[in-house]
């Protein structure tokens, strides 16, 4: 059993901090998945190699072929790795632009592992305010844990220390959103409406008694002939 994993980075440098990030939690989901014994492909994605045609995309609505071949292996993939720099306190432009010609329905209960880069720690509320609500639009599944590099978790051995540790936890909850979704993992019961759980009115309940909960229909029952 295998399981595709598509990493797509947003950033315009070459090298990119997006893209370094990008591969690193690919490599840990991958590693994650092969403790499962699951064999994870992984293609990362540089969205700046596609700028022209998805401007193009933008303007005419059609993808050229090597841009619609990027949008088949997102839409396709069983894992989404989205990544972007912060740019003036949100996503890229060119990330969003990509996001703009998906099919608004294509990633509808999609793991995706949100993450952004930017110089300095003030912007990791970015993830949140700026990103999360676009995936929530599309309806993706997306993990609990976010990862946000700045430039100093970036050094002469890579991604280490609390960034790591993020990495490796968000690759865990994305093998648990895989195993549920296959069902090798049974979910979290399902509270359903969590209305059920509040104690039931009795029928007996005396209106006159002031410390008895009524329903609201007899509550403005007794408004009514008091009205009157």
């Amino acid at each position: 059993m295998s399981k595709s994993v598509v990493v797509i980075s947003g950033g315009l440098g070459s090298p990119s901090s997006s893209s370094l990030l990008g591969r690193q939690l690919g490599e840990s989901i991958a590693g994650q998945l092969a403790l499962a014994g699951v064999q994870a492909d992984v293609a990362n994605v540089e969205l700046r190699e596609h700028a022209s045609d998805i401007t193009n995309n933008m303007l005419t609505g059609f993808a050229a072929p090597t841009l619609q071949r990027v949008i088949d292996a997102v839409v396709g993939a069983d894992v989404l790795v989205a990544v972007t720099p912060v740019f003036t306190a949100s996503v890229s432009g060119l990330f969003k632009s990509f996001l703009d010609i998906l099919d608004p329905k294509s990633l509808s209960g999609k793991p995706v592992v949100l993450a952004a880069t930017a110089g300095t720690q003030r912007h990791q509320l970015a993830i949140d305010y700026a990103m999360r609500p676009i995936f929530a639009y599309l309806r993706a599944q997306v993990m609990p844990t976010t990862v946000f590099a700045a430039s100093e978790d970036f050094g002469g051995q890579g991604i280490s220390g609390t960034l790591s540790d993020r990495s490796q936890r968000v690759a865990r909850e994305v093998a648990m959103a895989l195993a549920a979704s296959d069902g090798e993992l049974k979910p979290d019961a399902d509270l359903g409406d969590t209305r059920s759980i509040a104690p039931s009115v009795s029928e007996t309940a005396d209106p006159n008694d002031e410390m008895t909960s009524l329903p609201f229909e007899a509550l403005l029952a007794n408004v009514r002939s008091g009205a009157s």
